[in-house]
């Protein structure tokens, strides 16, 4: 991606994402964020037996804290979409680290269970909202080939988080009480605000460089050497400069973009994502209080949520890992719709399960499933959508499930109150995933993939729509080289070159006569002995 010297012959190459270097460490903070905000509302979980009686609540009461956590994560996303697009990434993670640790800060401090709902809920929910959505356009952002295997290393941070925090939460509980754990879990939360200080945005800078040095390069190799090339690099850059003063009043940067609407295939991940949240967080939810309703010890019902974590620490990467093979990336829709129906059957396959012996297994099932689902999500919108749009595709998404989300987690808990039956929850949670995994496979393969047949090839055009930004960089490559060995190959016979210069003479006097201007003598000669019109000066910025 450095910048080659025009004079050598050389033109720069376009800007692409790296897919390294710096983008690893946007990897590391963005598989941190991704942990806190998945892991983070199944952990405080553990602290609902103490916040059930110390307010008189309950089960479905301290399920809204979770509830609202991710209703917060996802019913913001427009509004995380807008600020990323209005301010960047890095200054909208900032504000949001501080906003998810005065939340739990100021949690432990309430009095009542509403008060709760604020802090916990709505301001953390909040904070951790603006961290997780742009490490994630961010991460899109660094790496485009290795992207399958990138975002399974990020959503791994979920499990290895949910492994940690459970345990950690359940020492805190037993130590200092549900206050004092929620005011270090508020210390912790400020580790967003040092991820999101890496985030640091590509240089863009180059590429006007580069974009400058190649239009020169361009018009020196097509005019004679002499003062007047001096001439067609100064009528070169008048006209750029004058293309971009044209264009200035026209540039707005938009906020959200709707058009995203008009793909089939976005409206399938929709709707699909939609059901899929309305029993994929149950389980691990209610998991804890259901194994301590069956005499489970309070250490070893919170280790169940470790043993997921640690199974999902694999599941992901080796998930993206497999994604990201050449036969199986175009058809990535397949394999996530694989993974949410073998996490749908394993709900409702261990329904039935009333031992640790029978839950231990559900957790191990549970995590190869639930991290497979985690790895392939955001993977499979961006292939639909393509980078340039996700920032608003993945704030219209979460929007969506924020809805399914604040009816999922809640509904279980009301049912639970009044069946005092587990198994129940399970059926109906397993079979919400079963149904959004046929949904996803069915729509995918009738609506698009018969379409496709159907539907003579598009014509290729420079500007792409959702496709690989490298694909679209290198396809710029061979064109550039191609135009660089025109212009260096040897000259034509005299008698061809006598004939393109009586030809592009009568081109510009047609021309010129027909916009009522005049062209000097000595002008005309020297376009024709060059053997190039004054379109081919003047245009050279569309060449």
């Amino acid at each position: 991606m450095g910048r080659a010297d025009p004079e050598e012959g050389q033109l720069p190459a376009p800007v692409k994402p790296p897919d390294g270097g710096w983008g690893w460490i946007v990897l590391f903070g963005c598989f941190v964020i991704t942990g806190f905000s998945y892991a983070f509302p199944k952990a405080v979980s553990v602290y609902f037996k103490e916040l059930m009686k110390d307010f008189h609540v309950g089960y479905s009461d301290t399920a809204w804290i979770s509830s609202i956590m991710l209703a917060m994560l996802y019913g913001t996303g427009p509004v995380c979409s807008i600020m990323v697009n209005q301010f960047g990434c890095r200054p909208v993670m900032l504000i949001g680290g501080l906003l998810a640790s005065s939340g739990m800060i100021l949690a432990s401090f309430t009095t009542n269970i509403i008060e709760l709902y604020l802090t916990a809920g709505v301001l953390t929910g909040l904070g951790m909202a603006l961290n997780f959505q742009p490490s994630l356009i961010m991460l899109g952002t660094y790496f485009d080939k290795r992207r399958p295997l990138a975002n399974g290393l990020a959503a791994a941070g979920s499990p290895v988080f949910l492994s940690s925090l459970s345990p950690l939460g359940q020492v805190l509980l037993e130590k200092f009480g549900w206050r004092g754990g929620f005011l270090i879990m508020g210390g912790l939360l400020l580790n967003c605000c040092t991820c999101g200080a890496v985030m640091r945005p590509l240089d863009m800078g180059m590429k006007r460089k580069m974009e400058k040095t190649q239009d020169k390069y361009e018009a020196k190799e097509m005019l004679p050497i002499g003062g007047k090339s001096e001439e067609g690099i100064s009528t070169t850059d008048g006209t750029k400069k004058a293309k971009k003063a044209k264009k200035k009043p026209k540039k707005g940067k938009k906020l959200l973009d709707f058009s995203i609407f008009s793909n089939r295939g976005f409206i399938i991940y929709t709707i699909s994502k939609f059901i899929l949240v309305l029993g994929l967080f149950v389980p691990p939810i209610l998991l804890v209080n259901y194994a301590k309703d069956t005499g489970v010890p309070d250490t070893e019902a919170a280790f169940l949520l470790s043993i997921i974590g640690f199974i999902d620490i694999f599941a992901r990467p080796a998930c993206g890992m497999v994604a990201g093979l050449k036969w199986v990336r175009p058809h990535v829709a397949y394999l996530f719709s694989f993974a949410m129906l073998f996490n749908g059957l394993t709900d409702i396959c261990s329904a039935r399960a009333s031992n640790y012996t029978g839950l231990v297994i559900f957790c191990v099932f549970f995590g190869i499933s639930y991290g497979m689902v985690g790895a392939l999500q955001f993977e499979v919108l961006m292939a639909i959508v393509g980078s340039q749009k996700f920032s608003s595709a993945i704030g219209l998404v979460l929007l969506i499930e924020a809805f399914a989300v604040l009816i999922g987690p809640p509904s279980a808990g009301r049912l639970v109150d009044a069946l005092k039956n587990y198994e129940v929850i399970f059926y109906l949670a397993g079979s919400e995933v079963v149904l959004s995994a046929l949904f996803l496979a069915m729509a995918t393969y009738c609506c698009l993939n018969r379409g496709k047949k159907k539907t003579p090839p598009p014509e290729k055009t420079p500007s792409g729509g959702g496709g690989s930004d490298t694909e679209e960089a290198e396809s710029d490559v061979p064109e550039a080289e191609e135009h660089s060995s025109d212009n260096h190959q040897p000259a034509h016979s005299t008698d061809n070159a006598v004939v393109a210069a009586s030809e592009e003479a009568n081109h510009v006097e047609d021309e010129q006569s027909g916009e009522g201007g005049r062209c000097p003598e000595g002008d005309r000669e020297v376009l024709a002995q060059a053997g190039c019109s004054a379109d081919q000066t003047v245009e050279r910025d569309s060449f």
